[in-house]
């Protein structure tokens, strides 16, 4: 048999549950290089562009971050490291 204690955690656990579902979460982020049009082009060349997809730390952002696809993530993440390999971007901030 319940006790008054039992009840109160029930209680709880219902309105929990209502405030759950209230909340908002924000709109997802669309890959850059799916949607535009002429397509962009990711090249190790192109440092202003890869720039973008660096923090100050000069480490590459996580795709949740850019909205990146996994497919144009991986390309990325490689134009970024070749250009590191050219010394065109560096491996870590000053």
């Amino acid at each position: 048999m319940p006790g008054p204690r039992n009840r109160d955690r029930d209680r709880d656990r219902g309105a929990r549950a209502e405030r759950k579902g209230s909340v908002r979460r924000p709109r997802r982020k669309h890959c850059q290089f799916c949607i535009a049009r002429p397509p962009l082009i990711i090249d190790y060349k192109n440092v202003t562009m890869l720039r973008q997809y660096m923090d100050d730390r000069a480490r590459i952002r996580k795709a949740r971050q850019t909205g990146t696809c996994r497919r144009h993530q991986n390309r990325l993440a490689t134009a970024i490291k070749r250009a590191r390999e050219m010394a065109l971007l560096p491996y870590v901030a000053d």
